[in-house]
């Protein structure tokens, strides 16, 4: 009986060590123990992240394999969830890591764990091919423009260029801002003349004056304050060595080059994005 209440303690020992052990451990050794990472996106982003033949495929998506390429043994498992609830599964911990394509702000730096930035999520418009009527941003002053509903950065940047060019300049500012639920709908407003304008991320942009430049066309340079995209984790002690590899692996790619050459190849041009040092948001 002795013997039978030493292996049993033996064994309860052995079981408590082995839990003490694993809570030791942080979510980046945990992900290397049990081989896999669960990381979140929205794969209806283009050409960040979108879904071509049946795979999640994008620039985005592209980086995201190059830096865990650097954990051997570990495989991604990408689950492809409504933008909206991102954020709030993160913080339920249902994943491990969130790499869709976020717009650095005040109010999500101060809640989550930001990589340095591995695009410029600047704000500009596209126009009408041919239209001469506006050259700049300036000469949206008095224009219909069309933008995303519930697009903070794009809302931001219009009001920073009403209060800072254009009512200064002209007395007024844009004609009329015009709300969309979706970025199709707001570029076949544009195509059928119902709006003059629509505002965006640069990158965002990109894509769509690239496959139709008989119909669209780009405005350069962009407005607004200087703006990122990045990824985020969770701003907690666990998290704290995941984020800063992914971090320095986004890093890595920019200053060795390989992030000008997935820039170039997905949206035609290259951007200038921080290096070095994480970027104070601007808003």
């Amino acid at each position: 009986m002795n013997k039978v209440f030493k292996t049993l303690a033996v064994a309860l020992l052995v079981t408590a060590a082995m839990a003490v052990n694993a809570q030791a451990k942080d979510l980046l050794e945990r992900i290397k123990d049990r081989g896999e990472i669960v990381v979140a996106t929205e794969a209806r982003f283009a050409p960040f992240e979108f879904v071509k033949d049946g795979e999640i495929v994008g620039y985005g998506n592209e980086i995201l394999k190059e830096v865990l390429s650097e954990l051997p043994g570990v495989k991604l498992k990408l689950l492809d969830l409504p933008f909206q609830g991102l954020l709030a599964g993160l913080d339920a911990k249902r994943y491990d890591f969130v790499a869709a394509s976020l717009t650095i702000t005040k109010a999500r730096d101060a809640k989550y764990a930001f990589t340095m930035p591995f695009s410029t999520a600047a704000v500009t418009y596209v126009k009408r091919t041919g239209d001469d009527s506006i050259k700049s941003a300036e000469d949206l002053v008095g224009k219909k423009v069309g933008i995303q509903a519930g697009a903070a950065p794009y809302f931001s940047a219009v009001a920073d260029l009403e209060k800072d060019v254009l009512k200064p300049k002209f007395g007024k500012g844009v004609g009329e801002l015009v709300e969309f639920i979706g970025n199709d709908e707001a570029y076949a407003a544009l195509a059928a003349r119902r709006v003059d304008a629509v505002v965006n991320s640069l990158p965002n942009l990109a894509p769509l004056v690239k496959e139709r430049p008989e119909t669209f066309a780009i405005g350069l340079p962009p407005f607004g304050p200087a703006t990122y995209f990045a990824w985020v984790g969770r701003k907690d002690e666990d998290s704290a060595s995941l984020v800063k590899f992914i971090s320095d692996g986004i890093a890595k790619l920019n200053k060795s080059g390989r992030m000008a050459e997935l820039q170039k190849k997905w949206f035609g041009f290259t951007m200038d994005v921080p290096a070095d040092a994480f970027p104070t948001p601007n808003f």
